[in-house]
């Protein structure tokens, strides 16, 4: 029975909980200092029986040595421990991996086998070094090395004397010459509970890397409180993670380092394919890992390109795991780019080639694309794409309905879900509250032009249920999506691109009796240097036929617009790019045993990696966003200049968002202090809810370690960390008055629950709902080609003679289009294995701390509680904006999700 449990990896190291440990014991049980292995006789009995009430399951096998009594003696006895340590298999193997395998199981029988030893929290006093356990090997490797189970337990026994101490730390020297994955370490014992070691890193071969690994027990300490014994290993871990900034880093490697954004571009291609260098006092921007590949050929200011499909540099833990589930998305992702992409461009042979009606858009989900695949065809069959791609021996492409077709086809052309989107859509977060009319810009009127909005009173009057101006101002009942400032300075470039056209829009809204936004004027806006009559126009609801074309085109714009600023600015830069600062950061200077490490672990899973293949095939010149958004390849400079001028990190928490935009007040007597000025505001009414969620359980979290400021100032990892987040990570930006200090426990909390929020709900909320209300290219254009012809543009006849013509042949070309549609489709999915907020791998053993379990397990009911509360105001008919007719309930923000596209569910970190 034990080894059947050891083989299938099912020990009850698996099967035992803190919090019912904790239940089952005297409270303060967990808390003693780590007892003496040796047993005294008449507790034989009774610590045996105890053993079993407090496991969950079967308790691996005891020797009856381990349970014979030792007589009270001077010297220390000398005993028997046993480590169960949990390995995953590869999902996958090539031949090459498989051959490798076999080789390590014939030489693991002679002595080329995976060593481990404990480390005591202990000083020896003879020899004022770390007491050590023996040196053990990892038993039965060669037997179970064919098992084709996900997990596998191995044994490893060690011989302790009875003063060792508690174990600390485990070393391991792999001396097989192919790494493995190390899940867990249990060391089991009678006097006490079991010993975990959460472990979930891959282990190299010593001939790569001949330093022994070293791994903690789940026991958290502050550096000043690291026991004498592990307190050498702490510091050298994280001497080995941040490395010494030199050399090209291999793919096995566990170095964290920054480097600036200087490999997006390929000037050994071309000048064209040049892009660049983001970050520095020139271009402002985060920096992200450092991989340390050589210079390009013809700049050296250029890091050399890794194309696809060979991989990117990030620290090997950082990677995808190895299994079926894990790989669901990164491959589906990885086949749209490699694969599916050059074969659409392969069957599409005109990229100007335009949809003749909206038939043909609504046949992309009804008929499909006809792929000329020849010889690929076998290879479309085994892509990871069983959403997308149908079964079709001619090759057929088929999406998916998106959602915002699903309950009203048309929806996307009225006004009142034009308004609706700006709050309850994929990009809530650029709405304001107007406090001036006209709207006035902050860009230099020497460079720009003058600085007056081209928007009169006369414009809105007529739509303010018989307001004036002033009173719909002081009433707090206008508001504006405004997207001058931002492009603007960029027009001129992007409109000299092949196919692409833009304006700098904005629109104005009027909050009706019922709360929902109604637009009621969008301005439109070209450089005061354009070869054009007027450089602004105002563009307000129709009243006949050719108005309504020429409104419907201006929505178009203003929804390109917002697709540009949502993708480059809202999602990449605020959630993806920011927070990569901080992850590095965070394995550079907090040890695995800190406790604000343990938290935000979660929280940093597969961030580093999707950012990685997004330089590589996303954001990279000549990539996905470039070929898909209007201002092509000047996409990635406009998300640099907002952060250089908009991004705030004092800002990116929802409370403070809120506030800037004009959209909520302080208000004490509210629900989380703030009175929203549209009651009905899905993405801010859920999201307070997430919020105060989130920072209630790092408070309680945070006072726990911390229960006075001076062991926050005093704690160097923590302060190293935060200096580094800001003074390396965001180097640019590092002299701003506005970051926040880190002096007492409410500052750590603000700064913790901002990131968690970022890595969470925000990144949901503006990346679930991608494919849902953008998976349909005339809600949502993420490219416009042709602007709006006025009475004295030659283009007016032929608009006025085919105005949908004219209409479908200003959004994205039928290539462009269907490119899109697959990525935002793969980018909007959440794999069968999704950790979702509340969730945790190991959740009874991440900490030491039985306290810190239970707390945990408070949160993630405190989240369930929340899902259910955002079901009930989706059914509330007196929530317009998210219950009605045709009305797409909002559940960006509920916690849980099935797998596949559903625009719902908060994962704990950016993944995807």
């Amino acid at each position: 029975m034990a080894l059947a449990n050891e083989t299938m990896g099912s020990s009850f190291l698996h099967k035992t909980s803190l919090v019912s440990q904790s239940r089952l014991f005297q409270r303060g049980y967990l808390e003693k200092q780590f007892r003496p292995f040796g047993v005294v006789p008449m507790e034989k009995k009774r610590i045996v029986m105890n053993l079993r009430k407090a496991v969950n399951g079967p308790v691996a096998a005891i020797s009856e040595d381990l349970v014979k009594a030792v007589p009270l003696a001077e010297k220390p006895v000398k005993f028997k421990v046993r480590a169960v340590v949990t390995i995953r298999n590869k999902n996958k193997e090539d031949i090459k991996e498989t051959i490798v395998k076999n080789l390590d199981a014939f030489t693991d029988r002679i002595g080329q086998n995976v060593v481990l030893q404990l480390i005591s929290t202990e000083i020896d006093p003879k020899t004022n070094t770390p007491k050590k356990s023996n040196e053990a090997v990892l038993k039965d490797w060669s037997k179970k090395t064919n098992l084709k189970v996900e997990k596998v337990n191995y044994i490893a026994e060690f011989l302790l004397t009875s003063d060792f101490g508690e174990p600390g730390a485990i070393t391991i020297t792999n001396k097989h010459q192919q790494e493995f994955f190390l899940e867990t370490i249990t060391i089991e014992q009678l006097a006490s509970d079991p010993i975990h070691f959460p472990c979930n890193s891959w282990v190299q071969s010593r001939k790569d890397h001949p330093a022994k690994r070293i791994f903690f027990s789940n026991k958290s300490y502050l550096p000043g409180e690291t026991p004498a014994g592990i307190k050498a290993l702490r510091e050298q871990e994280l001497k080995d993670i941040r490395g010494d900034g030199k050399g090209e880093r291999k793919l096995s490697d566990r170095v964290y380092d920054f480097d600036v954004y200087n490999d997006l571009g390929n000037p050994d291609k071309g000048i064209e394919f040049s892009r660049p260098r983001l970050g520095g006092e020139k271009i402002p921007y985060p920096r992200r890992c450092r991989t340390g590949r050589a210079p390009s050929d013809t700049d050296i200011t250029a890091e050399s390109r890794v194309e696809k499909p060979l991989p990117m540099y990030v620290p090997r833990d950082e990677q995808f795991e190895e299994s079926k589930q894990t790989t669901f998305s990164l491959g589906r992702l990885k086949a749209v780019l490699y694969n599916l992409i050059p074969s659409l461009k392969a069957s599409i042979l005109s990229n100007k080639h335009d949809f003749h009606g909206f038939s043909d858009i609504d046949s992309l989900y009804s008929k499909g694309v006809l792929l000329k695949l020849g010889l690929q065809d076998k290879l479309l069959k085994k892509l990871p794409l069983p959403r997308v791609v149908s079964e079709s021996s001619q090759g057929l492409l088929r999406y998916n309905t998106p959602k915002i077709l699903s309950k009203d086809k048309f929806a996307w052309l009225r006004d009142d879900e034009f308004g609706r989107q700006a709050i309850a859509g994929v990009n809530p977060v650029n709405i304001e509250r107007l406090k001036v009319f006209p709207p006035v810009s902050n860009l230099d009127p020497d460079v720009y032009g003058p600085q007056e909005s081209a928007l009169k009173e006369e414009h809105i009057l007529g739509q303010l249920n018989g307001m004036t101006v002033q009173q719909a101002l002081d009433e707090k009942k206008l508001f504006i999506v405004d997207y001058h400032d931002v492009y603007l300075p960029f027009i001129d470039r992007i409109n000299a691109l092949d196919g692409r056209k833009t304006y700098a829009t904005r629109t104005i809204f009027f909050l009706t009796p019922l709360g929902t936004l109604k637009p009621i004027a969008i301005e439109l806006s070209l450089p005061s240097t354009a070869p054009s009559s007027r450089s602004k126009r105002v563009v307000t609801p129709p009243v006949e036929a050719t108005s309504n074309w020429i409104w419907q085109l201006a929505k178009a714009h203003v929804c390109s617009n917002d697709a540009g600023v949502h993708q480059l600015v809202n999602h990449w830069l605020r959630t993806h790019a920011s927070l990569e600062p901080f992850i590095l950061a965070a394995h550079r200077q907090l040890s695995a045993m800190h406790p604000i490490f343990k938290l935000l672990d979660p929280h940093m899973r597969y961030t580093m990696e999707i950012n990685a293949l997004a330089r590589q095939s996303l954001i990279n010149g000549e990539g996905v966003i470039e070929s898909c958004f209007t201002p092509g390849r000047y996409c990635m400079e406009i998300s640099a200049a907002a952060y250089k001028n908009f991004w705030r990190f004092d800002m990116e928490g929802l409370p403070a968002d809120l506030i800037r935009r004009g959209m909520a007040e302080p208000d004490p007597t509210k629900p989380h202090g703030l009175k929203l000025l549209i009651e009905d505001y899905p993405y801010a009414s859920d999201g307070l809810l997430i919020w105060d969620a989130i920072e209630n359980w790092v408070k309680t979290y945070v006072t726990h370690y911390y229960p006075n400021a001076n062991i926050i100032r005093e704690d160097e990892e923590l302060q190293t960390w935060y200096r580094e987040s800001v003074n390396v990570g965001h180097a640019d930006l590092r002299h701003e008055t506005w970051w926040p200090q880190l002096n007492n426990s409410d500052d750590l909390v603000s700064i913790l629950t901002t990131l968690i929020w970022l890595s969470s709900a925000q990144h949901a909320a503006l990346n679930f709902g991608q494919y849902p209300y953008g998976g349909y290219v005339p809600n949502r254009p993420p490219l416009m080609r042709r602007l709006i012809p006025d009475e004295n543009d030659p283009e007016y006849a032929i608009f006025l003679n085919d105005p949908q013509k004219y209409f479908l042949s200003a959004l994205p070309s039928v290539l462009q289009a269907t490119k899109f549609m697959a990525v935002v489709d793969t980018l909007s999915t959440h794999s069968p294995d999704e950790e979702y907020l509340g969730e945790r791998q190991q959740p009874s053993i991440w900490t030491g701390d039985a306290e810190m379990v239970e707390a945990f397990y408070e949160f993630s009911a405190e989240i369930g509680r929340i899902e259910k509360e955002i079901d009930r105001r989706n059914s509330d008919g007196r929530l317009k904006n998210r219950c009605g007719a045709g009305v797409l309930a909002y559940e960006l923000l509920a916690p849980s999700s099935e797998p596949g596209v559903t625009c719902r569910g908060v994962p704990n970190s950016v993944s995807i």
